[in-house]
């Protein structure tokens, strides 16, 4: 299917060419090209991937009778938003913690009481499938508005195999029916069940619970990446390399919590292991992010939990500087509930002394470092994904200008059938009712 992307005024993008590149570093400048007068720009699509983009008259020469024409009224057009790091699948909530932390109480005082973690792990335990996928569906549907078409997706309210087997299958169900693209994460090791010890619950992940990790790959089921929430009092820096080198055995990408609350050495961690990513990073070391650096190992900075928590926020400058790819995602779960990437973007900007230009790139072709799918998305050149935002709006949309209205056009999927075209306003929920909106595909239950 051939599609034209067509009267646009401005295409904002990260990288400055056409070429294969996987990231954006500090010395990548934001390259805006705006039509010039009485023209426009347009975007070309076949089959859901960018054959070609620039401006209209000459696109349009080059693609007679297209399948698909989109009109964006003369607006401004960004890379799609990828979410680096959310925990969307729970039931239940703890509006009730809100008053304890304002009181004073600490993150790991609320744990420790039987709080946080543990607390939405009981009240997702006792919800059914159906309940949770229909919670999941609302979320994401919220982020899609805001701009997001790709998000990383983790569970980890389960613990025990049995609960965290029915998050994997309600992600893989959004997956499979969603007009989002999804990167599924195993976060068994998010807390320690109350019935054992650390050291105990470590050797049970690893010897039963990652074994049936791969029986479901080979299953066909999606697993992408694999999680442990390294902090003092929960997982140590050894648990945690024997949890993720588990994971990293049967091919699953290292992408963890760590140096949260304190610096466990998670950073380096990372960096000895070659993860693709960790993750919050607030009390890392020089030494650890200088690791990652040399490993090449993303950072996704979550401004709105150092924010939420009172913690202090992350040495955004000092990573970038040193060469860290720095990715950026919203943290989403019951206890820092956003769905809204521009709001991370701006608060990385306003909290972390990020530019406009890097809170960009952290959203969109860092963040798809992140997750190892850098190939496919996060910018606009020939052969990714065509997933884009277009904003209502006449100037750069840099996260100091949040936009009324913003759209999203998620690139014909090469993944489902029939093809998937989607626009939505965030004004009205999006119709996936509609014939031909959503491509279907059997899951197996």
């Amino acid at each position: 299917m051939r599609t034209v992307v067509r009267n646009i005024k401005t295409i904002v993008n990260v990288l400055c060419d056409r070429s294969e590149k996987k990231r954006f570093d500090e010395t990548d400048q934001v390259e805006i090209t705006t039509s010039g007068s009485g023209s426009r720009l347009a975007i070309l699509t076949e089959n859901g991937i960018i054959s070609d983009f620039g401006e209209e008259e000459c696109m349009l020469s080059r693609t007679l009778d297209p399948d698909n024409i989109i009109d964006c009224n003369g607006g401004c057009v960004i890379p799609g938003l990828i979410d680096a790091h959310t925990h969307p699948v729970w039931a239940g909530d703890r509006l009730h913690e809100f008053t304890l932390k304002l009181k004073g109480a600490s993150y790991m005082e609320i744990h420790e009481s039987g709080g946080g973690i543990n607390y939405t792990v009981s009240k997702t335990s006792a919800a059914d499938e159906a309940t949770l996928y229909n919670l999941l569906r609302q979320r994401l549907l919220g982020m899609i508005r805001k701009g997001t078409t790709t998000v990383e997706c983790k569970t980890g309210y389960g613990l025990y195999w049995a609960v965290e087997e029915k998050l994997l299958r309600v992600l893989n169900r959004a997956k499979m029916e969603l007009p989002i693209d999804i990167s599924i994460t195993f976060l068994s090791a998010h807390s320690v069940p109350k019935d054992t010890n650390a050291s105990d619950f470590t050797e049970h992940i690893v010897s039963e619970q990652i074994p049936k990790v791969k029986d479901l790959i080979q299953e066909k089921f999606s697993v992408d990446n694999i999680d442990v929430f390294c902090e003092k009092g929960v997982y140590d820096i050894e648990q945690s390399a024997k949890i993720l080198q588990a994971g990293k055995s049967i091919g699953l990408n290292l992408n963890f919590h760590a140096d949260e609350l304190s610096d466990t050495g998670g950073a380096e961690l990372a960096g000895r292991l070659g993860a693709r990513a960790a993750s919050h990073l607030e009390e890392a070391s020089p030494a650890g992010v200088a690791a990652m650096a040399a490993s090449g190992t993303a950072a996704v900075l979550l401004p709105t939990t150092a924010h939420l928590l009172r913690l202090r926020p992350p040495s955004a400058r000092a990573i970038i500087q040193a060469g860290v790819p720095v990715a950026l995602g919203t943290d989403f779960n019951p206890n820092a509930y956003c769905l809204s990437m521009p709001i991370v973007m701006y608060l990385a900007c306003t909290t972390l002394g990020m530019t406009p230009e890097e809170a960009l790139a952290g959203a969109t072709i860092n963040a798809a470092y992140s997750l190892n799918m850098s190939d496919r998305v996060g910018a606009i050149t020939v052969g990714r994904q065509a997933d884009i935002v277009v904003l209502k709006c006449d100037s750069p949309p840099f996260p100091r200008h949040i936009p009324p209205k913003l759209w999203c056009y998620i690139g014909e999927s090469v993944k489902r059938t029939p093809v998937r075209i989607s626009i939505f306003s965030v004004d009205e929920e999006p119709d996936l009712r509609s014939p031909g909106a959503l491509g279907t595909r059997s899951f197996k239950e």
